[in-house]
């Protein structure tokens, strides 16, 4: 569970990124899950739109997608999302480094 703080970093990170996924008008598929995965596993952070011919919201194409691959749901505005998931491999292959939770 992400604290306020860390959330509001990881939506500073996620302020120059362009969307590298794109929800359709099919909603969260098994492809899109699929991509989603392997956008995490070598990102951590990705941004995703959803396209205006789709039936979900970009909170609902955000909680889908989040309950499929585990990830956090860090952002939804408009038609853009946030997704953020912690590379469960090696410490050293992390990118981003959350800020401790409590007071510093």
């Amino acid at each position: 569970m992400l604290t306020s703080k860390q959330r509001a970093q990881l939506r500073a990170l996620a302020n120059s990124l362009e969307p590298v996924l794109i929800v359709g008008k099919g909603g969260v598929t098994e492809n899109v899950v699929q991509e989603a995965e392997n956008a995490l596993r070598t990102r951590e952070l990705l941004k995703g739109r959803v396209l205006e011919t789709s039936l979900l919201t970009a909170r609902e194409a955000c909680d889908g997608i989040c309950a499929a691959t585990g990830a956090e749901g860090v952002q939804a505005i408009g038609t853009k999302f946030v997704l953020y998931r912690e590379n469960p491999a090696l410490p050293e292959e992390k990118r981003i480094t959350l800020r401790k939770q409590g007071r510093p």
